[in-house]
């Protein structure tokens, strides 16, 4: 059994996770009004990877005798400015997931959660991935700047990003 502060620190991040999806799939929508369709598949795709860190969360909370506590999922925003807009937005939202997952290291570790602890270390390494997916793309926009050309280069690209499902531990 889990110490009550490590269950309520997982669950917010298993409903972080889900925003994230949540977030994702929002902006796949934009992509898709925009008609760029290998922009909105790889957003398709990060919302999948999302789903599924929500549900290493889940099963692991479970797994450990702890009680799940979903909350309301807030709206994400629906417009942005360009592409750009969106992927710098992505980038600090990773930034911003990797430090909610070093948040959950630091308390796993105060509280001598070894197994924890353990169970984090997957996600430390994903978000290292995720942190230099998203600013890969970032950065090759903002090579290309405004030329249209270049975006319709990279959305071709991005149109062949697909779903891996990540191993399941339980």
């Amino acid at each position: 059994m889990m110490d009550g502060k490590m269950q309520d620190a997982l669950n917010g991040q298993l409903n972080a996770e889900l925003y994230s999806a949540y977030l994702y799939l929002s902006m796949e929508s934009y992509f898709e009004s925009k008609d760029l369709s290998g922009f909105a598949n790889w957003m398709r795709v990060q919302a999948q990877e999302e789903l599924a860190h929500a549900m290493k969360f889940y099963d692991y909370i479970i797994q450990r005798g702890g009680k799940i506590t979903l909350s309301q999922v807030n709206g994400p925003p629906a417009d942005w400015e360009s592409p750009l807009v969106v992927f710098k937005h992505v980038y600090e939202h990773e930034q911003n997931v990797t430090s909610l997952i070093n948040q959950l290291v630091n308390l796993a570790i105060a509280l001598s959660d070894h197994a924890t602890n353990n169970f984090l270390q997957w996600f430390v390494a994903e978000q290292v991935e995720e942190e230099e997916s998203a600013n890969a793309v970032l950065q090759k926009i903002k090579i290309m700047g405004e030329a249209p050309g270049g975006i319709f280069m990279l959305d071709s690209e991005l149109a062949k990003r697909v779903f891996t499902p990540p191993v399941q531990t339980k």
